[in-house]
């Protein structure tokens, strides 16, 4: 059996752990730069608060309900869940850490453990100890447990938050009640085609001959149509190195200078070949986008990017910026006030297995120690002391967050002080 652990509203769960005083009360969680709403209480959910949704359309509902919003406080929230994998190895020796809020564990050598009550002590332990509410679905497959955690969430004064897909029965009893568009891996654009020919469910969806899902999906779709079937085709996953690496942001003011994307720009590049050398590999392409603002329809509208192919692959800051700031002079149009700006790294390959052209210098030997002493000083002294001389030496680019909360378990300046009389 497969086991799915997700946090409930985790991010707005986070939130609450400091402040019991909102429990049973609605929290909201914005994104970066206090966009949109990416997490929501159950009581938000209540007040018709999409996921999503435009802070500054929800002002007034938010004012009128008295919505207690936050700035997303990734820290935070990283650290919780570290805290929450913690406790979860202690139950299953076997786990694949799916997301932030989510956990895979493999329960297959567990034949003779009672796994309802195992897993229900797992929530108890990590709700005493976090007070983070979760919870467990169990299957044979891991889409299955998919479908076991949502009804564990749908239902859980029925189930007690775990719920377990044992039975031909019980799976197939799930699989009439979930919904198409919520299978794991459908996708809007499939959902959309099968829907049209009456495929509403997921049973539906198993109801098609293998050969039709794999000519319309392609393997990953047909191996989707086995997992739901209970047919295993999905093990645990080992952690890799990422395949692509992004640093984007949405401004907190609106800009058509050139000047300012440009170092906005050479910000993104060197936080992203930070993150590149950190799992020390190499990148071939950069790629950099920039957009206005969509959510205001009045202004004119322009979107674009540009991909730049490096002579040989590379992690060196210097090397990767030059690459972004060529690519935004492609894009840049100055008619136009733009919101938003990234810059994306692909196509990896180790630091050590790099093959090189002989045509083209190769700026990447020469430049590694730089990057190297860069690295240790930024990691001694504290992030962007060390700057390249296209990044606003003075100015340390930050998101807008006006209701960020304080970080009480991760910095020893916000530890929660408690006095006893």
């Amino acid at each position: 059996m497969f086991g799915l652990i997700d946090g409930n509203n985790f991010y707005a769960s986070c939130e609450r752990v400091f402040r019991p005083d909102l429990r049973n009360k609605p929290v909201v969680v914005l994104s970066n730069n206090d966009g949109c709403a990416i997490a929501r209480s159950n009581e938000a959910k209540a007040l018709g608060i999409p996921m999503g949704a435009p802070a500054f359309q929800y002002q007034q509902l938010f004012l009128q309900n008295q919505v207690t919003v936050f700035s997303a406080n990734f820290v935070l929230y990283g650290d919780i869940s570290n805290r929450m994998v913690s406790i979860c190895r202690r139950y299953c020796k076997d786990l694949e850490v799916y997301s932030i809020d989510e956990s895979f564990m493999d329960f297959h050598g567990y034949d003779y453990v009672n796994l309802q009550k195992h897993c229900e002590e797992l929530r108890e332990k990590i709700f005493l100890g976090l007070d983070i509410p979760t919870s467990i679905g169990l299957a044979p497959t891991k889409t299955l447990a998919k479908i076991a955690n949502k009804i564990a969430k749908k239902f859980p004064e029925k189930t007690n938050a775990v719920y377990l897909l044992d039975s031909p029965t019980k799976i197939e009893k799930a699989l009439k009640w979930f919904p198409l568009e919520d299978i794991w891996g459908i996708g809007r654009r499939n959902f959309d085609k099968f829907s049209k020919i009456g495929v509403k469910t997921a049973w539906d969806f198993c109801q098609l001959p293998e050969a039709f899902v794999q000519k319309e999906m392609g393997i990953l779709g047909l191996r989707m149509h086995k997992e739901l079937l209970g047919e295993k085709q999905y093990d645990l996953s080992d952690m890799r190195p990422k395949k692509g690496i992004a640093t984007t942001r949405t401004f907190d003011k609106k800009t058509n200078q050139l000047c300012v994307l440009k170092e906005r720009i050479a910000s993104f590049a060197f936080k992203s070949s930070e993150k590149l050398r950190r799992q020390q590999s190499c990148c071939r392409f950069v790629t950099v986008f920039i957009m206005t603002d969509r959510f205001q329809r009045d202004l004119h509208q322009y979107s674009n990017s540009f991909t730049i192919t490096l002579p040989n692959p590379s992690s060196s800051a210097i090397e990767i910026s030059k690459a972004a700031q060529l690519a935004l002079d492609k894009i840049f149009l100055p008619q136009f006030q733009y919101k938003k700006a990234g810059v994306m790294l692909s196509e990896f390959v180790p630091d050590t297995q790099r093959l090189t052209s002989l045509f083209d210098e190769d700026f990447f030997a020469k430049h590694q120690p730089i990057m190297q002493i860069m690295d240790k000083m930024n990691k001694r002294l504290g992030a962007d002391k060390i700057k390249l001389a296209s990044m606003d030496i003075q100015k340390t680019w930050k998101m807008n967050q006006k209701n960020l909360s304080p970080r009480h378990s991760t910095d020893l300046q916000q530890i929660i002080i408690v006095k006893a009389e």
